[in-house]
């Protein structure tokens, strides 16, 4: 099988009736002039190994395995390409120790079984330690993982596993308590530009044969979002359509052409960046959803961070939707969520998803407003003291200062509202929130005149035109009874639907 590293995994292993010898590898394909590109550039020493620098500090747990120090079990996790598989190449070239490999996809607990029964016949006749290296191991069953235990935990054989999936949730408790857990980054774009070059340069890949252009190298940068592998075979496959043309430069085109994916013109940092996320954010204000998914895709293809998307719909849920749809926040934070959980490619369904909610959602930017003249206020020092009775009341002389004087608790009253200065002197009847008519937020315009009218304790207007029934406050029609019709206790009448 092919793995998502720098080089090829065989099939299960076979348990040998004798020991491979010293640095001997089980389960490892040959490398040869045909390999893969990937393959063949796979780092030759653990200083060739790029974009992990948090894990190569002298000392550090990465350097003591791959140096055959201190005989530790170790998960290694990741994305595709970051270099799991190759720091356990590295592992088996570097040590004395017997190396097995194996991938979950194909091997079960026999297999297991097997190479720990060879080591441990080989550990009691003073033979090599032997390492186990298991590729994909989140997609090992719990029975399967159950198998390593008792091995691991004597350290019959030091596990070295990869995996793609959160190991929290995909590997089992008791193997996680036994390893040490290692976590690799993506590559950045200069380590993944830095390897092309490398690869077009060195005798191991094209050497020196072929000249990258720029253009060409932006695009496989951008095409390979921080996976070395996908980087490294899409400049295989331009390589070779080159070759085939006569030509000794890779252009754009060629590049284009050879992994079959447009280039998208797009900058991390720069003006493309910006004007995309304008686009797409407008579009999604402006209720265009067709136009939002495409300027989603334009980001998602060119690699751009799907966190930031995540953030940027958060934003835009209280930003432009807000009160017309409470529950785009959710949708929206939700979606954020899948991002860190989940990942790409899958969660950009998740993105999808909040993307059509909010551009087709009752748009209102109240929210917006009402924080941004708040804000404008406190910052031209408007306020004052908190009033005497909202003031903190709950620690000894508190009363003695006349803290919490006068408050009145709002559940005593059957409305769940009363009568009370709740805002500083200066700013007693400003109304920040101006409630649209949009969506949900329709029902909160026609009940907040009433609320802001008991509050503050303003007269009821002098006769109320004939209209709709009167909208009941916190659940509670304003007669404190279950239906419509009559004045409040406190002598204030209804508002009407919709009047403000």
């Amino acid at each position: 099988m092919e793995s998502d590293a720098l080089f090829s995994l065989g099939g299960p292993a076979a348990a040998p009736s004798a020991p491979a010898g010293p640095g001997g590898v089980d389960g490892f394909g040959a490398v040869g002039q045909d390999s893969p590109l990937p393959v063949r550039m796979r780092p030759a020493s653990i200083d060739e190994l790029v974009g992990q620098g948090h894990l190569l500090a002298p000392g550090a747990p990465l350097r003591q395995l791959v140096g055959g120090g201190a005989p530790m079990s170790v998960i290694l996790w990741g994305p595709p390409g970051s270099g799991k598989t190759t720091i356990a190449h590295l592992v088996a070239g570097a040590t004395d120790r017997r190396f097995v490999a194996m991938s979950a996809l194909n091997a079960g607990v026999k297999d297991v079984r097997a190479v720990i029964d060879t080591a441990r016949r080989q550990r009691r006749a003073g033979g090599p330690q032997t390492v186990l290296f298991i590729d994909e191991v989140h997609r090992f069953s719990k029975t399967q993982q159950d198998s390593l235990l008792a091995a691991v935990e004597d350290r019959t054989v030091t596990l070295l596993a990869a995996t793609t999936e959160n190991p929290y949730f995909s590997v089992i408790s008791p193997l996680l308590s036994r390893c040490v857990l290692l976590t690799l980054q993506p590559l950045d774009d200069a380590a993944v530009r830095g390897l092309l070059r490398r690869a077009v340069a060195d005798e191991r890949g094209l050497a020196g044969a072929l000249t990258l252009e720029t253009e060409a190298e932006d695009h496989l940068v951008r095409l390979a979002g921080g996976d070395v592998r996908k980087a490294l075979t899409a400049l295989e496959a331009a390589a070779a359509s080159a070759t085939a043309l006569g030509t000794g430069r890779i252009d754009l085109a060629t590049a284009e052409q050879a992994v079959d994916v447009a280039a998208v013109r797009y900058d991390r940092d720069g003006d493309a960046h910006y004007d995309v996320t304008s686009a797409f954010i407008k579009s999604m204000r402006g209720s265009d959803v067709d136009a939002a998914l495409h300027w989603l895709a334009r980001m998602l293809v060119a690699g751009e961070d799907a966190r930031f998307i995540a953030r940027r719909l958060v934003i835009f849920a209280s930003e432009d939707v807000g009160m017309a749809d409470p529950t785009a926040l959710g949708v929206a934070t939700a979606a954020a969520h899948a991002v860190e959980y989940v990942g790409l490619p899958e969660a950009q369904l998740n993105l999808a998803q909040a993307v059509i909610h909010l551009a087709t959602a009752p748009k209102s930017n109240s929210a917006t407003s009402a924080i941004g003249a708040a804000v404008a206020d406190v910052r031209a020092g408007r306020g004052g003291p908190v009033p005497r009775g909202l003031r903190d009341a709950h620690y000894a002389g508190a009363r003695g200062l006349g803290h919490g004087t006068g408050y009145r608790y709002p559940h005593d009253d059957q409305r769940g509202v009363v009568t009370q200065q709740y805002a500083p002197d200066d700013l007693v009847g400003t109304d920040y929130y101006r409630p649209s008519g949009h969506g949900a937020e329709r029902s909160v315009a026609a009940r907040l005149p009433l609320l802001r009218r008991i509050v503050r304790g303003l007269p009821a207007p002098a006769s109320r035109p004939e209209g709709p029934a009167p909208v009941a406050v916190n659940g509670r029609h304003p007669s404190g009874t279950g239906h419509a019709g009559g004045a409040d206790e406190g002598g204030v009448d209804a508002v009407e639907e919709g009047q403000q």
